[in-house]
């Protein structure tokens, strides 16, 4: 687990919404573009990376109680998104990290996937 804070540390993130929520703790993370996909696999108190933009993204936050949403590879939401993230106390960060290597990062640092399948092990 990690909060908000040291996620943005590990990410070199900035914040876009969310300043008062950075010592929120993160249980598990979900790298995804299909929205369909983080309402089927996420857990809630997720952290959410994407690197889509649009409204669904924040409704889909809203609908499956994640914790916050990073926006990888730099891509900046419009500012009717960023206020109706404001307006729902969804935080928001961006990083110019690819999603592969900002979830690389965080799973590093000890923070979870949403998967519930066991980890196979090979010998």
């Amino acid at each position: 687990m990690l909060t908000l804070a040291e996620v943005c540390e590990v990410l070199d993130a900035s914040v876009l919404t969310g300043e008062t929520s950075l010592q929120m703790t993160v249980y598990t993370a979900c790298g995804a573009d299909l929205m369909s996909d983080v309402l089927a696999f996420t857990k809630e108190r997720t952290l959410l990376l994407t690197g889509l933009t649009n409204l669904q993204v924040i409704r889909t936050a809203d609908v499956s109680d994640l914790s916050a949403i990073v926006f990888v590879r730099g891509k900046v939401p419009q500012s009717d998104l960023i206020e109706v993230a404001r307006e729902r106390k969804i935080p928001l960060l961006l990083t110019r990290y690819p999603m592969y290597e900002a979830c690389g990062l965080l799973y590093q640092k000890g923070l979870k996937g949403c998967s519930s399948a066991p980890v196979m092990h090979h010998g």
